[in-house]
């Protein structure tokens, strides 16, 4: 089993649904990109306390950073183990929780992972909206021309920030 999948079942057992996001849920989505760690997006802010890792069996121990106020995300749980790292992302958006509502689980590596849709993916993409990202949004659109349609049917749901960053991409356009 391999780190990301012993720590999505340690969060499955607490009731913790979490997503692949980054190079990995792209990979999944035929978009390869060279990557070091393996991310996954989660909202419970548990996550971000000692105690919830007091039965975590062994090592990697978890490093724990909480985001500041203004910080897009509550915090990021990193855990490295030898060649093996695993970041979770944890959102503080409310509709990041949709997000992984939609999570669906696929064979990775040694088992099933969840990873989020490839709609959702470009929303996570507008959210960050850094140069790769952008660059990421338009291979991912254009390996599969429904995404356009099913990410602007999300947008009235996601703050006027994404969808003005979709437009302002030209990708709001039919």
């Amino acid at each position: 089993m391999t780190l990301a999948q012993r720590v999505v079942a340690y969060l499955e057992e607490r009731q913790v649904p979490s997503a692949l996001i980054g190079a990995m849920a792209l990979a999944v989505h035929g978009i390869a990109r060279a990557t070091f760690d393996t991310d996954l997006l989660l909202t419970d802010r548990r996550v971000l306390t000692q105690e919830f890792w007091q039965h975590w069996p062994g090592s990697p121990r978890p490093d724990i950073r909480t985001g500041d106020p203004d910080d897009p995300l509550a915090g990021v749980v990193c855990l490295r183990g030898g060649s093996a790292a695993v970041d979770l992302v944890v959102g503080r958006e409310v509709w990041m929780a949709g997000i992984l509502a939609r999570r669906a689980w696929v064979e990775v590596d040694e088992g099933p992972l969840p990873v989020v849709d490839r709609a959702d993916l470009v929303v996570l993409k507008l959210y960050a909206a850094g140069p790769q990202d952008l660059v990421d949004i338009q291979l991912l659109v254009a390996a599969d021309p429904d995404t356009r349609l099913q990410v602007e049917s999300r947008l009235a749901a996601l703050p006027a920030a994404l969808r003005s960053v979709w437009k302002h991409m030209g990708s709001g356009s039919s």
